[in-house]
């Protein structure tokens, strides 16, 4: 399996330079709609692959923020659920310890 990623990961590398390398040429973007740009203009040149990956790690940033923020509540309930089982450990630790003494309806627990 691991190799099988590691493949995948290759062809995806490889295809990334390709795309680089293809389009290398350069053109303006324009921060600002064209009414605004009179106000401020903010143009920057730069080759178009780097829009490109910018646009995807833009994207892949966002996208991981927003799973995050989307699995909070269960994330939360797992660390509640995980007091709770630490709870009831220490509580039929200390049951067992009392069973010790000679009660024979909590020593069924062991």
């Amino acid at each position: 399996m691991r190799t099988i990623k590691l493949i995948l990961l290759a062809i995806i590398l490889i295809a990334i330079v390709l795309l680089a390398v293809a389009n290398r040429q350069l053109v303006t973007v324009e921060l600002l709609p064209q009414p605004l740009d009179q106000v401020l203009e903010v143009s920057v040149q730069v080759p178009l692959f780097l829009v490109g990956l910018i646009c995807i790690l833009v994207g892949m940033v966002l996208g991981y923020i927003f799973e995050w923020l989307r699995e909070h509540k269960y994330r939360r309930r797992a660390a509640q659920k995980s007091r709770e089982a630490e709870q009831l450990s220490r509580e039929l630790d200390r049951t067992k310890k009392a069973s010790k003494s000679g009660d024979d309806v909590l020593a069924l627990i062991d």
